[in-house]
């Protein structure tokens, strides 16, 4: 599997019209840099209650599922990715009421080893129930995704043709 390639010009690439410059990467990286598959996803997703995640993670499983069905590997990728992302995020507010894990951003560090120490520097956890709960809803929908028997066969037959 290539890694995701971040200096392509996202701006003006339609993936549905060129697919072969997808690449899967790790987790969500591109999820909200992939068009037209984020701006049709984007907006439905939501995890601030159990049942606003509920909604929120079946309206995207059933465009993951028409996705599968138009074998459209991106967009079920995609969807895929929003779902993983709907689960990190509600984990992070359940752990972190402010939603910021670590006293500094990491990622603005001068150099690798800055970032290792701004990383050790974790703010304490906030239990928060409600999106413990929008977490274990959207992680159930994801791992539904992730183990789809098509989704698996559209990603080896992409990631082979790399």
């Amino acid at each position: 599997m290539k890694k995701f390639d971040y200096s392509l010009d996202y701006k003006n690439i339609d993936f549905r019209k060129s697919p072969e410059l997808y690449r899967v990467g790790k987790g969500e990286q591109g999820v909200l840099l992939v068009e037209p598959y984020k701006s049709e996803i984007l907006p439905f997703w939501r995890f601030k209650t159990p049942d606003i995640a509920k909604e929120s993670s079946e309206k995207i499983y059933q465009l993951f599922l028409d996705y599968l069905e138009q074998d459209d590997f991106i967009g079920a990728d995609m969807a895929r990715k929003f779902l993983q992302m709907g689960y990190t995020r509600a984990r992070r507010y359940a752990n972190h009421k402010s939603g910021r894990k670590y006293k500094s951003n990491p990622q603005k560090a001068a150099s690798k080893q800055e970032e290792k120490k701004l990383r050790q520097e974790v703010l304490p956890n906030e239990v928060d129930p409600v999106k413990a709960e929008s977490a274990a809803i959207f992680k159930e929908k994801w791992q539904q995704a992730k183990n789809n028997e098509k989704y698996i066969q559209l990603l080896e037959k992409h990631n082979s043709e790399q």
